[in-house]
């Protein structure tokens, strides 16, 4: 079973403890930075090897990387009912912090970089089974990014399809909680994401998920819960 995660914006945090007390969320802490030869991802030079927090090492280039939701994503799905047994899920890391959806445009290098991983990714035995997308915290900025984010967001999807030759690719949205900089534009976005129209999008809302101290990222307990959202919104798809 491949998988691949995508998105822009830094959607991870380092650890800060804030509101974990130790807790077991779902028994999926203490599990998030555990190795296994069940959950894979694939590297910067494009070798699958076994996944490890920080999962955008090497990948998000610039950017202070730490926990996400990809790993709390992965352990919950290989805990489903409805996984099969023995199932090995491949993350494909693509984010880039910091940046607008018209630096995801078809021809883009970020753009072109997240399509020739996920061409690796779906070689031999593994195959795509859904894109993962956490990004709009720049587009909340400027008025015209986020009044133009629905658009942007249903071409985004449509070349992603056509050049991957996958023209159902499960799409799951997460609709963003903060704002880049604290931009004024975030409640116009998040209206944006949910207006946009494609087939075979889901929808999986941040908001209300605790926030870290800089109030722009989540903490590390919001992204094991995202994480397990995720892996709810795509197990109801099996």
């Amino acid at each position: 079973m491949g998988l691949e995660a995508c998105g822009a914006e830094v959607t991870s945090t380092t650890w800060d403890g804030e509101g974990d007390g130790g807790v077991d969320f779902d028994g999926l802490w203490t599990r998030i930075y555990s190795s296994s030869p069940r959950t894979l991802r694939l590297s910067p030079t494009l070798r699958w090897e076994e996944a490890r927090e920080p999962l955008h090492a090497g990948v998000d280039v610039g950017n202070m990387v730490g926990v996400g939701p990809g790993m709390p994503f992965v352990h919950a799905l290989l805990r489903a009912p409805a996984c099969p047994r023995g199932a090995v899920v491949g993350l494909v890391p693509c984010a880039q912090g910091g940046t607008p959806i018209a630096n995801w445009t078809h021809g883009s290098d970020m753009y072109d970089r997240m399509v020739t991983r996920a061409c690796v990714a779906g070689a031999g035995a593994g195959r795509i089974a859904a894109l993962l997308w956490f990004q709009g915290e720049a587009d909340a900025m400027r008025c015209e990014d986020a009044l133009a984010y629905a658009w942007r967001m249903e071409a985004f999807v449509r070349d992603v399809r056509q050049d991957l030759a996958m023209p159902n690719l499960l799409v799951i949205q997460v609709g963003i909680a903060t704002a880049q900089n604290q931009g004024k534009w975030l409640d116009l976005v998040r209206k944006e994401q949910r207006a946009v129209r494609v087939p075979n999008l889901k929808y999986v809302d941040a908001m209300g998920l605790p926030l870290a101290s800089d109030v722009t990222h989540l903490t590390t307990q919001a992204q094991v819960r995202l994480g397990k959202m995720l892996a709810d919104a795509y197990i109801a798809t099996l």
